[in-house]
């Protein structure tokens, strides 16, 4: 692994602050930000890497080349910067939810929209393959977003599953850990979680950091062990099976725009750990149906902002590998 000095880890940090900002909005991939920004293949080698053999190396040499071995320096660097980012991000995120819900998710609407345009069009050849994956993957999705959500993020076992299944977008770039959450139903709740870690260090409440601190662990835990179980296997998935792959991330974004539809009816509700009255079941309606403002040009304005955002990193990200390629 390469040695850096101080300039090149802050540098590591900035790119894992963009990595943390993208991994809080469904529909832009922190994946994404790391391919763009040249530390992916990095990130992945050191990840599969990475295991008990630190401790033995370090047993048998020494704590600093056992470091510098499995590069533990570009990972504390790297998610120091997704971790500060995603806590500062959260309590704005969460209170943007609650003041302005139909813009922000009209504005992830349009994430989502320019997300399966980007990955869809990678997809290099069609066959018939490829349209029943994306098929299928469609109707499951959609399925999932008028089910009832699977578990509650009170419980321990529906956060560790959340952690393990929302951990791909650190695999695969082009589909968002954020929208994950947000075909589970529990992207709200992990937002929730961030926000009362940060909002517990601040007013040193050790109540509200301890009860946030061990579900963000557990959910740690599965994100750790969904990165060590399926690294390889979506790995070599996406190099020897590339368009299979592509059709169902894409299948499952175009399917799950039913649960980021801006204008909603609340079906159901259902008490949060907080005490407080919070939808469970919703089914997406007409603007002209919605109850209240249905606020359609902002709406609309903040899609196409959403969907500009997704189109300017992709014509970036071109840009830079037409340069490497030119070099």
């Amino acid at each position: 692994m390469p040695s850096r000095n101080l300039i090149q880890y802050v540098t590591i940090l900035a790119k894992g602050l963009a990595m943390g900002a993208a991994d809080v909005v469904p529909g832009v991939s922190g994946g994404t930000i790391a391919f763009i920004s040249g530390i992916y293949e990095e990130l992945i080698e050191t990840i599969h890497k990475l295991d008990f053999g630190f401790f033995k190396l370090w047993k048998k040499t020494s704590f600093s080349e056992a470091w510098a071995d499995y590069n533990i320096g570009f990972l504390v660097a790297l998610f120091g910067g997704i971790l500060i980012s995603v806590l500062s991000l959260a309590k704005a995120i969460t209170y943007l939810l609650a003041e302005h819900t139909i813009l922000v998710w009209a504005f992830f609407f349009g994430l989502v929209i320019a997300s399966i345009l980007y990955v869809g069009k990678q997809i290099a050849k069609w066959n018939l393959q490829v349209l029943i994956a994306m098929i299928l993957a469609i109707a499951f999705s959609y399925f999932i977003t008028i089910a009832a959500p699977l578990g509650s993020l009170d419980n321990i076992w529906f956060l560790f599953l959340a952690g393990f299944i929302a951990i791909i977008a650190m695999i695969l770039p082009g589909i968002s850990g954020a929208f994950i959450l947000l075909l589970l139903g529990a992207y709200s709740g992990v937002i929730g979680i961030l926000t009362d870690l940060n909002e517990s260090l601040t007013t040193l409440n050790w109540d509200l950091f301890s009860g946030a601190f061990l579900k963000l662990l557990v959910f740690a835990a599965g994100a750790i062990t969904g990165l060590k179980v399926f690294s390889r296997a979506l790995n070599w998935l996406f190099k020897h099976h590339k368009n299979f792959i592509l059709a169902v991330l894409t299948g499952f974004m175009i399917g799950a725009l039913n649960k980021i539809w801006p204008w909603k009816d609340v079906l159901s509700t259902r008490i949060n750990s907080h005490g407080k009255e919070v939808p469970f079941m919703e089914q997406s309606i007409f603007p002209s149906s919605y109850d209240g403002d249905a606020q359609l040009l902002l709406a609309i304005g903040m899609a196409v902002i959403g969907f500009l955002v997704i189109f300017l990193m992709e014509r970036f990200a071109n840009s830079k590998k037409n340069r490497i390629e030119k070099t």
